[in-house]
């Protein structure tokens, strides 16, 4: 089932009986189409893909299951647009809500007989679902993922600063054709205990947990992996907090199964984290959705309920963060399946002593 049959399924059940979709990568999502300007609208029998002249050669690649309708100047997409839901009969008009308000303002005025109405998350709901086409892509990301681990565990000793890490890091990506999916993360020593902290002219020492958090984006769709590595031998202390991380986080894995709660997951990883007393130093959910986007629709936080079904795919990441200490996060990229949960990333999780 194609993404346009199932969002004017979702669009029948929700009662909505048109769709102007802005968000870019819910254009992609519906479309195909991955260029930064275009809008499409969507009715039960009709849709339409709208952009300007500098994506014509693009849009007639990428968009194969709507019409194009590609402008050049003197008109406008306002313009272009109102054209369009007058020839297709458009008397309400649902929006989506990342839709900015001047947007709104301007466009609610232009077209005389359409009322305007807000929809909440329709693409994002079913953006939690992959299909498998989706599933593939995020696989190849997972594997380039555990391959720039590898690359970067390599390189690991005293005197390399974080900053040149994070640059191979970013290196790696863009030699293998990807995108990065957000701005690495390398953190050591002290500076491991901040769960988003920026990589720095710090030099890696003796005694330092070195996390690094990185991803990339391979035809689109994102991966997102974290590892804690040890400079040196190390300590019992290390040993504790490092071992009931990773015993949280395998648990919380092999939790990933249709019908449970992601908010009991969340719970359960801080339970074992308390097995030390630890679970006073994770502050951030556990995990969120991958796609499209690195956080895509899905969470597992102790805020919000998530029923999990087959398709969905979720980081799992706990962390302990100790100011003055350092910290620890292991961070995989799972997939939800009528079955055991799989496991996308595959890079070794046990504790690298560099």
């Amino acid at each position: 089932m194609s993404n346009l049959v199932r969002l004017r399924a979702l669009m029948e059940k929700e009662n909505v009986s048109a769709l102007l979709v802005t968000d870019l990568l819910n254009i992609r999502w519906v479309s195909g189409f991955t260029g930064s300007s275009g809008v499409v609208v969507v009715t039960p029998s009709d849709a339409i893909f709208i952009t300007d002249s500098r994506y014509t050669l693009q849009a007639a690649q990428q968009v194969t299951e709507m019409p194009q309708r590609v402008f050049s100047t003197p008109d406008n997409l306002d313009g272009v647009l109102g054209q369009e839901l007058t020839r297709m009969g458009v008397k309400e008009l649902g929006f989506e809500t990342s839709q900015s308000y001047s947007e709104w303002q301007r466009r609610s005025k232009l077209y005389d007989g359409v009322t305007w109405t807000a929809t909440d998350g329709l693409i994002e709901n079913l953006r939690r679902i992959k299909t498998p086409a989706e599933i593939a892509k995020i696989r190849e990301a997972c594997k380039l993922a555990d391959a720039c681990m590898e690359h970067v565990s390599r390189m690991l000793q005293p005197g390399i600063s974080e900053y040149d890490l994070g640059l191979d890091v970013e290196f790696f990506y863009r030699r293998h054709g990807a995108l990065l999916a957000f701005e690495p993360i390398v953190v050591s020593g002290p500076n491991s205990a901040k769960p988003h902290g920026k990589p720095g002219e710090r030099l890696l020492e003796v005694g330092d947990f070195v996390t690094i958090d990185c991803g990339g984006k391979l035809d689109g769709y994102c991966s997102d992996i974290t590892r804690t590595f040890l400079v040196g031998k190390a300590s019992d202390r290390h040993r504790e907090i490092y071992d009931q991380v990773l015993k949280s986080q395998i648990a919380a894995c092999a939790a990933l199964k249709p019908g449970v709660d992601g908010k009991a997951v969340d719970q359960m990883t801080r339970d074992i984290l308390n097995e030390k007393d630890l679970a006073q130093y994770f502050g951030h959910g556990l995990g969120h959705g991958l796609g499209l986007n690195v956080h895509d629709p899905g969470r597992l936080t102790m805020t919000v309920s998530e029923i999990l079904e087959p398709g969905m795919v979720l980081t799992v990441e706990p962390g302990v963060y100790i100011e003055g200490f350092g910290g620890v996060r292991i961070e995989d990229d799972v997939l939800v399946t009528e079955g055991e949960p799989d496991i996308l990333t595959s890079f070794p999780k046990e504790l690298i002593e560099a």
